[in-house]
């Protein structure tokens, strides 16, 4: 999402970009300190770390780097570029970049909560979740972090098609995506529940 309303000299704009590395380094670091302080594992309690766990519903789901919600995390950078566009399309976008970060930190900690483990907990899919581990929440960050410098480089409608495809395509990969996950927090549906489990 090509909006671009920054323009700094080259060594301004290179110091700006490892302030902005340092930052998002430090949100990180807190973020991963927080989770240990809410007692989540460091990583998967079967003692391995994997690239890629392929069951949305397994017992080992947010327990490695990367799984099939890991994809929204993507999204959540596409939509996190467009929000702070829209909302300071001034601002230098390794501000915006950081101030993504942030937010998604805060959701990182904020759905490890057991408030928030128990209300994903009446969906149909997540019936055994039992929140993430710590290198699967940095890794999570890490994606949306990926997802909003792509938004940075791409054009408007490539973004837009990216998130639409890879909605569509994981909802008939696993019967679940970002949208459906956002209904089923805000309000769990049982229409919904019945056909994620396909009863």
């Amino acid at each position: 999402m090509q909006f671009r309303a920054d323009r700094a000299a080259p060594h301004d704009a290179r110091r700006s970009w490892v302030l902005c590395f340092f930052v998002v380094l430090a949100i990180l670091a807190l973020q991963a300190a927080v989770l240990a302080a809410m007692g989540r594992l460091p990583i998967c309690a079967c003692g391995e770390v994997k690239l890629w766990y392929p069951d949305a519903s397994g017992p080992e789901t947010s327990q490695h780097l990367t799984d099939w919600y890991t994809i929204s995390h993507f999204l959540h950078g596409l939509i996190f570029y467009f929000l702070f566009w829209m909302i300071a399309p001034r601002s230098p976008v390794w501000v915006r970049l950081c101030l993504a970060v942030g937010l998604e930190a805060i959701w990182e900690i904020a759905e490890n909560t057991p408030m928030v483990i128990d209300r994903y907990r009446q969906s149909a899919l997540a019936e055994g979740y039992f929140g993430d581990s710590i290198v699967n929440s940095l890794a999570d960050t890490a994606t949306a972090v990926l997802g909003f410098l792509f938004a940075r480089v791409s054009p408007v409608w490539v973004s837009i098609v990216v998130l639409i495809a890879a909605e569509l395509f994981v909802a008939y990969m696993i019967r679940d995506n970002l949208t459906l996950n956002i209904i089923q927090l805000v309000h769990p549906t049982e229409a919904i529940s019945r056909w994620q489990t396909g009863s």
